[in-house]
């Protein structure tokens, strides 16, 4: 998608690293990005050059979004202006409509809702997507939803910004983390991966932030958390929904000042790193129901990106089987097995597909792996037909009328609508771009 020329965009944010997030992001989609650090700021750059769209936060210190939208009203200031707002702050989103803003983006943002927005508002044409880099060895990137995760992660991977990677089980956010790491400044530090569901309760603080010796009974020596081994790199928390309430005011304080005490040590050391984190639930629904503190939800999720099951992107099955059985000894699939591979609905992800050809490897009795090497389940599965052009462009049309049909029956509201379809909102999107439709809201 590629803006008309000269397209700009004021960022008004007070949070320094999601300006300088949204800066970048901005600018690598095309368009002329500038900052400021709150309302009063923004009003003197608007006096002095109009942008073509205002990113505007809601929540600021001093003069607020409301604020200053009055204060843009009053001396004839009218750019157009999408609010960002917190989930909990919609009733603002629909005040600021009222003052003039044509739209709002929900935090924590969305790349693909940022996009669309943009693209809605700022006349934005198709245009051919840029190359991404060459993807290290093990990360298979063939479907489309997965290009364009692979693409949004080289958008964000030069800021310092929190990301939360969001999906199933076994999508493979690790791999994304891993990806995002490596295309970032910090490539050259250390990328420490825990599994907070993996950790006894009462291990985590000592596990991430460390103990001195004594502090508790079988601490006999000091010992270093893995987020001081993170220092100059990267962090990344997986399964962050098990995160002990206890514990997250310590979290948030750590990424606030960038500064963490060992447990039984009065003395704060300071330590430098980029948080990333992962998880399949609804953090939104665990901070309503109190079991997730909301300061730290949209600390951790500056930017939001959506990880799409396997069932969304068939394109990567294949690929991937044979990735998984080459690290087994260079074994193939014959045409029947790829053919129920590519049949089989995965609802265990990436995960299942590994665990599958492992089983396969060790019961193929030559180089080749057969239907009946793989697990029950995917014997049980039928052979994918290849489809007819005259059914498969039935099928589209069906698929394109039921979203179109959902759009309109959720008032546009995209993410209920996929909710409703049962597919990913990404997915959603993708349809949409697709069709070149604009239905739709957050």
């Amino acid at each position: 998608m590629t803006p008309p020329p000269g397209c700009s965009v004021l960022v008004v944010d007070d949070d320094r690293s999601h300006r300088e997030m949204l800066r970048a992001v901005l600018g690598d989609l095309g368009y002329d990005a500038a900052c400021a650090e709150d309302g009063e700021r923004a009003l003197q750059m608007l006096a002095e050059r109009m942008p073509s769209l205002v990113l505007l936060d809601m929540r600021m210190p001093g003069l607020d979004g409301l604020g200053t939208l009055r204060a843009m009203r009053e001396r004839g200031l009218t750019p157009t202006t999408i609010v960002v707002t917190a989930h909990a702050d919609l009733d603002e989103a629909v005040a600021a409509m009222k003052l003039g803003a044509v739209d709002y983006l929900r935090k924590p943002i969305d790349i693909e809702s940022l996009r669309a927005l943009l693209a809605r508002h700022c006349g934005v044409t198709r245009a051919a997507e840029g190359e991404l880099p060459h993807l290290p060895e093990g990360v298979v990137a063939a479907a489309p939803l997965t290009i364009d995760v692979c693409r949004d992660l080289l958008r964000i991977a030069p800021s310092n910004a929190a990301v939360l990677l969001h999906g199933e089980t076994g999508t493979g956010k690790e791999v994304f983390a891993d990806l995002l790491h490596r295309w970032s400044p910090r490539h050259a530090g250390p990328l420490v991966a825990v599994n907070m569901a993996a950790l006894p309760e009462s291990l985590v603080e000592s596990e991430l932030f460390g103990h001195q010796k004594g502090a508790f009974t079988g601490a006999i020596a000091d010992q270093r958390g893995r987020v001081q081994d993170a220092d100059g790199g990267t962090l990344f928390l997986d399964e962050i929904g098990e995160l002990p309430i206890a514990l997250q005011p310590k979290l948030l304080r750590a990424l606030e000042t960038h500064r963490v005490s060992p447990l039984g040590c009065r003395e704060e050391r300071e330590i430098d790193f980029r948080l990333v984190t992962a998880t399949n639930r609804d953090l939104d629904a665990e901070v309503q129901a109190g079991r997730f503190r909301q300061d730290l939800y949209y600390r951790i999720a500056v930017i939001t990106v959506e990880i799409p099951p396997l069932r969304e992107r068939s394109e990567d099955v294949l690929p991937l089987a044979q990735l998984f059985l080459q690290r087994e000894g260079r074994k193939r699939l014959s045409p029947a097995a790829a053919a129920r591979l590519r049949a089989y609905p995965w609802p265990g992800n990436v995960r299942e597909l590994q665990n599958a050809m492992l089983r396969a490897a060790i019961l193929a009795a030559g180089e080749v792996v057969l239907p009946e090497n793989l697990p029950p389940a995917l014997q049980a599965a039928p052979p994918a037909p290849e489809p007819r052009s005259d059914l498969a462009l039935s099928l589209a049309e069906l698929e394109r009328r039921a979203i179109v049909e959902m759009l309109e029956r959720t008032d546009g509201n995209r993410s209920e609508a996929a909710r409703l379809l049962g597919i990913s909102r990404r997915k959603l999107l993708y349809r949409l771009k697709e069709y070149g439709a604009s239905n739709g809201g957050q």
